[in-house]
C-alpha cells in the first residue's frame, strides 16, 4: 500500500494505465488525482472480501475466479498464511480474493467439508478446480493460481459432466 492506497501503482507507466475494478464496473484514469477520487468514492474495494452465508452465492457465481481462504482467529498456520493471502490479493487484483472465517461461518466450512485450516480453495465458472488444507508459501500459491488460470473450463465441465454421468449410473446400478 502506498499512502494509503490499495493497489497503488508501482510505475509512472502502470499508473497511465491503471484499472480499478469495483464489482463490475471498469474505471480508467489517466491522472493519479483520478484514480485517487475513484478509489476513496468505492469504499466497496477491499483486496479481500469476507464470505458469509448471506453473500456467498452472489460473490462465488456472480465472479469467474474466486480464491476462498478458510481460516479462524485461533489458527497460528492462519495467521501465518494470512498476510501471503494479502500479498497475492495485490498482484492479482483481477481475481476475487475471499475469506471465509470457520468460527463465525460453520455452515460453510461443513458445506465444504473444511477438517483442516487454513484450507484454500478457488472456484472457477462456479467449479471448485483446487481444495488443499494448510498454509501454502508464496511462490506455491502463484503457481496455483498460474495453473487454474491455464485451465481449459471447457475440458474441466466435460470432466464434471462425464464423472456425473458416472455416478449416476452406479447409483442406478446400486438400486
Amino acid at each position: 500500500m502506498r499512502r494509503g492506497v490499495p493497489n497503488a501503482p508501482r510505475s509512472t507507466e502502470t499508473s497511465r494505465r491503471t484499472e480499478y475494478l469495483a464489482g463490475r464496473t471498469r474505471f480508467r484514469s489517466r491522472r493519479p488525482c483520478e484514480q485517487q477520487h475513484i478509489l476513496d468514492r468505492s469504499r466497496e474495494y477491499m483486496s479481500t472480501v469476507e464470505l458469509t452465508k448471506e453473500n456467498f452465492d452472489e460473490i462465488v457465481s456472480g465472479n469467474d475466479f474466486v480464491l476462498i481462504d478458510f481460516w479462524a482467529e485461533w489458527c497460528g498456520p492462519c495467521k501465518q498464511f494470512g498476510p501471503v493471502f494479502e500479498r497475492s490479493s495485490e498482484k492479482h487484483d483481477d481475481l476475487i480474493f475471499a475469506k471465509v472465517d470457520t468460527e463465525a461461518q460453520p455452515e460453510l466450512a461443513q458445506a465444504f467439508q473444511i477438517q483442516s485450516i487454513p484450507t484454500v480453495m478457488i472456484v472457477r465458472d462456479n467449479i471448485a478446480v483446487f481444495a488443499q488444507p494448510g498454509a501454502l508459501p508464496e511462490a506455491a500459491l502463484e503457481d496455483v493460481i498460474g495453473q487454474a488460470r491455464a485451465l481449459d473450463m471447457d475440458e474441466v465441465r466435460a470432466s464434471v459432466a462425464e464423472a456425473q454421468k458416472s455416478e449416476q449410473a452406479q447409483g442406478g446400478a446400486a438400486q
